[in-house]
């Protein structure tokens, strides 16, 4: 099987879990929130699974036991973020169209266009271009939320989608800055070529608890 097909049979499925989810959410059973603790739980697993492999001298360097500790007090506050959001589902529904098309739009555009690098030392594909482009199709996906399913438009999205868009693209730098930390390319492989739970995901590192900020 190519790498392609992979790629879309994988998309297809993490898709179909979250339709099975959205049923279960309907029918009473709360499936939006479980599933989204299930998958920050899974993330922390991963990324205490690749502490526990790493090598000595990148575990007990000074600088990298600092960042990972940050990153996993990051990940904890996400968990606890998400008891929250999860009991949303038309917020977490809102947070998933805001990243996806934000991801969608950056790498798209980047592709195109290309330019000036954002942050080459830690992810050498990203660029400006990107990440403005990224922002303005995360933000525009918030609109077209708020015209379809809360029936008009809605100024608060405006900055809900610019803020929620950048803080995907920083989580994703982040996630890359750990990897390099740890000398990995992906946290795992449960996902075959999208890697693992937290490659997948972590445009919610700093979504959540912003979204969570929000609410309360």
């Amino acid at each position: 099987m190519s790498n392609t097909a992979n790629r879309v049979l994988v998309a297809l499925g993490i898709a179909a879990v979250f339709a099975l989810a959205a049923f279960f959410e309907k029918i009473g059973w709360h499936g939006v929130l479980w599933l989204s603790i299930l998958v920050v739980a899974a993330a922390i697993f991963e990324f205490v699974c690749c502490l526990w492999n790493a090598p000595r001298k990148v575990m007990f360097n000074k600088s990298n036991l600092i960042i990972f500790a940050c990153f996993l007090a990051i990940l904890i506050l996400d968990f606890i973020s998400v008891m929250t959001v999860g009991k949303r589902p038309m917020t977490m529904l809102l947070l998933l169209i805001i990243i996806c098309s934000a991801d969608i739009c950056a790498w798209m555009f980047g592709h195109l266009i290309g330019g000036d690098k954002l942050w080459e030392k830690i992810s050498a594909n990203k660029t400006w271009a990107g990440q403005i482009f990224g922002v303005l199709g995360g933000t525009a996906a918030a609109i077209i939320y708020g015209n379809v399913v809360l029936g008009g438009f809605m100024p608060q999205l405006l900055w809900i989608g610019i803020s929620i868009s950048l803080m995907s693209q920083y989580g994703d730098l982040t996630a890359s800055f750990v990897k390099r930390r740890l000398q990995i390319k992906d946290f795992s492989n449960v996902l075959r070529s999208h890697g693992g739970i937290m490659d997948r995901f972590d445009g919610w590192i700093y979504a959540l608890p912003l979204i969570w900020m929000v609410l309360a």
